[in-house]
């Protein structure tokens, strides 16, 4: 079992993890990222991105990450891929067990992010980036005067599904029940909207279309009450049933809300000294590359003031 020292550990590979390794590395730190088994993140799964500034003609999602990670290695920080199994935080050093290797660090920026709940439909996967999509912030203005289908009754779906109407000719919103979880504030703004249609008591049992030729032709769903199923028609389909951050090796040392997000103060700070949270792993809001990569920066920032704090006592 080999054993890893470094000043700043970083768990995640995504806009959070990599920006938080480029300004920790260019502060002449020792900085190692335990990339996980996704390295790169949800990006590495999109197509084009068109809304992280400077590019303006956009980029994919792999390549804006290939981008960062490349950045962040001319710095000097030491890119891992393993998958963490335990962490010891409590007391100094802070441990990290991962699949052989045990890594002891003077600090730690979580930035594992958080996966996107999804129907579990083998067509979803395969046209994953090729029309369906997991937040219409990002690829929204792709479907401009195209049919969409919005797939969730809570808040998250409403406002995908109003946000979308910018664009978007139609919004189908595909809901497993005839009332909607959504507040009543974001029920009214939907049911106003008259580019929304409703399909109720109704689930999605397949994604049409081909990830080659054609990408999202339309989605087959199945009435739950019925059985009767139909085919609708669209250019894009949006799962919008929540977000699960990946959190759960952290609980029971690190403060978190009911959903599992890590709670933070005072900047990126948890309740654990030298334990820092950036990007969408406590952020269950914005959940954009660029918010997240603004909050691995501000990490980054922390545990080099932080590394500061604990040399000054130590000198004195």
């Amino acid at each position: 079992m080999a054993v890893h020292q470094s000043d700043v550990l970083i768990i995640g590979s995504g806009p959070a993890g990599l920006t938080a390794a480029v300004y920790s590395a260019r502060a002449n730190l020792n900085v190692i990222v335990l990339e996980g088994i996704q390295p790169g993140g949800q990006l590495t799964t999109t197509t084009e991105v068109e809304n992280f500034p400077g590019f303006s003609n956009g980029i994919m999602g792999p390549a804006l990450m290939d981008e960062m990670r490349q950045q962040a290695e001319r710095f000097g920080a030491r890119l891992m891929v393993r998958h963490v199994d335990k962490v010891e935080l409590t007391e100094q050093p802070l441990r990290i067990y991962a699949d052989d290797d045990v890594f002891e660090t003077r600090s730690l920026i979580i930035a594992s992010g958080a996966s996107a709940r999804l129907l579990g439909l083998e067509t979803e996967k395969t046209l994953m980036g090729y029309g369906v999509s997991t937040c219409a912030t990002c690829d929204g203005a792709f479907f401009r005067g195209k049919a969409v289908a919005v797939v969730g009754g809570g808040d998250s779906a409403m406002e995908e599904a109003t946000f979308l109407t910018k664009f978007a000719s139609k919004v189908y919103v595909i809901h497993r029940r005839d009332t909607l979880r959504a507040s009543k504030i974001m029920q009214d703004k939907a049911f106003a909207n008259d580019k929304i249609e409703f399909v109720w008591d109704s689930s999605p049992e397949e994604v049409l279309g081909d990830r080659e030729q054609t990408g999202v032709t339309g989605v087959r769903v199945a009435n739950l009450k019925t059985g009767e199923k139909k085919d609708i028609a669209v250019d894009g389909v949006f799962i919008a049933i929540g977000h699960i951050p990946n959190t759960s090796i952290f609980k029971g040392q690190v403060e978190m809300d009911e959903a599992g997000y890590i709670l933070t103060r005072d900047g990126t700070r948890t309740n654990l000294p030298g334990v820092f949270a950036a990007g969408d792993v406590q952020d269950n809001r914005y959940r954009q590359a660029i918010t997240a990569a603004g909050s691995g920066c501000m990490a980054a920032i922390d545990a080099e003031r932080h590394l500061e704090g604990i040399a000054d006592v130590h000198s004195e």
